[in-house]
Formats: structure tokens, C-alpha cells, sequence
């Protein structure tokens, strides 16, 4: 698995409605009575502060997850990174996104896809946390 670095945002960034209903299996039309205010993607996931980046996921080791090849990751480094959080991680200088897990001293890090065995940090690794995936974002256009 290799990660992208795509950085941060540009400024700007659209307002766009949102709905006040769920919407099930499809997509009803929307009345404009029921828009309850406008929000913004970038405030909703945090992406322009100075503390968060975005990442391009490619490979298959996090999809129990929900995270898939080509996703977009939310990181944010502000967050001091615990067992169970999302990360991504330097090990040895090599990027991945893994789950991590501390179980007494030792520090694994966990695929999400039974395929891929999990790693274990030993004496003499280095492992530098760059932060925890807060959010992830797909497309489903067959196109992208």
C-alpha cells in the first residue's frame, strides 16, 4: 500500500444545501422547504486547518474499514493518535495507513483486510505517527 500526499486546500469552497430528511434507497426531489441551511464540505471535515492534510489511499489493506484504493483521507496531526485510531505512519520510511493497536509495550500495526498480515514495530524500527484519518471520502462516478 502507497499513500499520496495532495496537501492542504485552496481557499474558497462552495456553500452547498443541506436536506433536513434522510434519503433512503433513492433520491426524492427535493422541495426547498426542507432545506434546513447551507453547509460546507471543508467545515464539516475540517480540511482547511493548518493542522490537517489530505492523502490519495492506494491499496486494499483497509477496506473492512470502509477505506478503498483511490479514497481520499482527512488527517489530521493535532490529534495525539491511541489504540484503535486510523493512521498514517512512517515505518522505517515507508507510508501506510493501518489501524493502530498497543497491546502493553508493543505497537502493532493493523490491516483491516484479513490478506494482510499486521505489523509488528520491533527494536530498531523507527515508526513516526503523521497523524489520524478522521474521514474518508470515495467516488462512485465509474468514470473517476
Amino acid at each position: 500500500m502507497s499513500i499520496t500526499f495532495l496537501g492542504p486546500l485552496q481557499e474558497g469552497g462552495a456553500q452547498l444545501p443541506f436536506y433536513s430528511f434522510k434519503v433512503p434507497a433513492g433520491f426524492p426531489s427535493p422541495a426547498a422547504d426542507h432545506i434546513e441551511r447551507q453547509i460546507s464540505l471543508d467545515q464539516l471535515l475540517d480540511i482547511r486547518a493548518p493542522h490537517v492534510y489530505l492523502v490519495r489511499i492506494e491499496g486494499s489493506s483497509m477496506e473492512g474499514a470502509g477505506i478503498y484504493d483511490g479514497d481520499l483521507a482527512v488527517v489530521d496531526r493535532s490529534i495525539t493518535a491511541e489504540h484503535g485510531h486510523i493512521v498514517i505512519a512512517a515505518v522505517n520510511s515507508e507510508p501506510v495507513c493501518k489501524r493502530l493497536c498497543k497491546q502493553g509495550t508493543q505497537i502493532v500495526l493493523k490491516s483491516e483486510n484479513a490478506g494482510f498480515p499486521p505489523r509488528y514495530i520491533l527494536e530498531g524500527d523507527e515508526l513516526i505517527i503523521w497523524g489520524v484519518v478522521t474521514f474518508s471520502v470515495r467516488s462512485h462516478d465509474p468514470k473517476a
